[in-house]
C-alpha cells in the first residue's frame, strides 16, 4: 500500500532519527496508511450494509457486527454487546429490538442474574447469517484469488494487530 516505493516502507533520506526527513518519510506513511484505511473502511461500510440486507431487507447494516459477534461468541447480555460493538445501552436495546421483532435473535433470562437477559441467534438468524457469511467469504476467496495463502494470512495478522491495538485505545 505504499505508493511509489517497493512496498516495503523504508524511510527516504538519510536524516538520523527524529530528523526532518525521518518525520516526513513516517508522515507519508501515515497519510498513506489513512487513505487505505479511509477506503477500506468506505467499501466495508457498504458490504455490510448489502450483507445485512441480505440477512433481512429492514436491518441497517450496524446489524450485521452483531450478528457476526452472536454468532462468534453465543449467548450475551446486551451490555456486552454494546460495550463490544461501542454504542450506548439505549442504541443496543433499539437495534436488539428490531433483530427480534424479525425473529433473528431471541432474548432470555441470565441463569447467573435473573435480572439480566441474554441475547442469541434464533436458528433462523443463525441460518440466514450463515448463508450470506458464506457469500461473503466466497466474495473474499474471489478478490484475493491472485494472493498467496502466507499473504492472506499476513493481512489477517496485521489487522487482528490493528484492532487489538485499538480495542486497548
Amino acid at each position: 500500500m505504499h505508493e511509489g516505493g517497493n512496498g516495503e516502507g523504508h524511510r527516504a533520506g538519510s536524516g538520523g532519527p527524529g530528523s526532518d526527513v525521518d518525520r516526513s518519510a513516517v508522515n507519508q506513511e501515515f497519510l498513506a496508511l489513512e487513505r487505505e484505511l479511509t477506503v477500506l473502511l468506505r467499501r466495508a461500510r457498504a458490504s455490510s450494509g448489502e450483507m445485512v440486507r441480505e440477512v433481512h431487507p429492514d436491518l441497517e447494516s450496524s446489524a450485521y457486527g452483531l450478528l457476526v459477534r452472536l454468532e462468534e461468541r453465543g449467548r450475551q447480555r446486551a451490555t456486552e454487546l454494546a460495550a463490544y460493538i461501542g454504542v450506548g445501552k439505549a442504541t443496543m436495546s433499539r437495534q436488539l429490538r428490531a433483530l427480534e421483532e424479525l425473529g433473528l435473535v431471541a432474548r432470555e433470562p441470565d441463569p447467573a442474574d435473573g435480572r439480566a437477559w441474554l441475547v442469541h441467534l434464533t436458528e433462523e438468524g443463525r441460518v440466514r447469517f450463515r448463508t450470506v457469511r458464506d457469500a461473503r467469504r466466497a466474495r473474499y476467496v474471489r478478490e484475493l484469488a491472485s494472493w498467496d495463502s502466507e499473504e492472506v494470512a499476513e493481512l489477517a495478522r496485521l489487522l487482528r494487530r490493528l484492532n487489538r491495538g485499538v480495542e486497548q485505545g
